[in-house]
């Protein structure tokens, strides 16, 4: 099951892509869903997939909808809790001159760092190092505390593309990574939650790549995290309540654009493809603040 948020009439709605494949989809509005305005009340419904299930299989003619002309808002607008992981790939903690941890490092993203897919990811004026992450997102679809190795994964509601803008100047400015990590539209996020049924538990064994005009330049797969799914769920909830809507960002792999030679950065015109296997591709302009 894949569904989205895309704008309708000035206000958030949520559609449900026919199939991983079509190009036309369920306007949830219309179909007579009660939550179609909030991603986050959506996944807090303890049973939005038989819901959605009936909806999809008996939709009304009137609300399937083409694909084509739509814009695409984040997928979760407003989560409560963005969760980034850093260093979570061993040869991308090397190409940036770190050890291998043995223990997660976690930093947040606000919400206004998110831009959506098909839309522009902005190069601040303070700076020209806006650089590329492709990260696969953890989706959390029930409220969780204290979670174990056996259960973590059964708060997951599903996965999407995220690409981890980081300007990596003002990342670089303190021991901290929060201001690189939380300019304004440099976070990409869509374009669409695949449900956690229809991925290998965890989102393990997925091909992950960024592709920058075309080029590819980052290759990895997410089994080779260091810390997986379900150990990264572990720790957080060992702080912190997760609650339906948060999102947890999982790293990127090598090949990001400062640790290249020349480095290589974002630039107006540009055009930045985050792809994952089996969840699809999240596309992005880019433009200048």
């Amino acid at each position: 099951m894949r569904i989205f948020t895309f704008e309708k009439n000035g206000q958030p709605t949520i559609g449900l892509l026919k199939s991983p494949a079509a190009q036309e989809f369920i306007d949830l509005e219309i179909a007579g869903y009660e939550h179609c305005h909030n991603m986050v009340t959506l996944l807090g419904q303890p049973h939005w997939q038989g819901q959605l299930g009936k909806i999809l299989s008996s939709a009304p003619a009137n609300s399937i909808k083409p694909m084509a002309g739509l814009k695409f808002l984040p997928l979760i607008a407003q989560p409560g809790k963005i969760i980034c992981v850093g260093l979570n790939y061993a040869d991308h903690a090397k190409e940036g001159g770190h050890a291998i941890p043995d223990h997660p490092s976690f930093f947040l993203r606000v919400n206004t760092s998110q831009v959506a897919h098909q839309g522009a990811m902005i190069v601040p004026k303070a700076s020209a190092k806006l650089d590329y992450e492709a990260e696969l997102a953890v989706v959390i679809g029930k409220k969780a505390r204290h979670l174990t190795l056996e259960n973590a994964l059964d708060a997951v509601a599903g996965y999407s593309c995220y690409n981890d803008g980081s300007v990596r100047d003002y990342q670089r400015k303190g021991t901290q990574w929060t201001l690189g990590k939380n300019f304004d539209d440099t976070g990409s996020f869509g374009p669409w939650l695949v449900s956690s049924d229809e991925l290998p538990p965890g989102g393990e064994g997925l091909k992950i790549q960024a592709r920058l005009n075309g080029q590819l330049l980052q290759d990895g797969n997410t089994s080779d995290f260091l810390f997986d799914v379900k150990t990264v769920l572990k720790i957080v909830s060992e702080c912190m309540t997760l609650e339906p809507g948060d999102v947890i960002i999982t790293g990127t792999p090598a090949g990001v654009g400062y640790a290249r030679k020349p480095p290589i950065f974002m630039q107006a015109g540009d055009i930045c493809e985050i792809e994952i296997e089996k969840i699809g591709i999240l596309s992005n302009t880019i433009a200048n603040e």
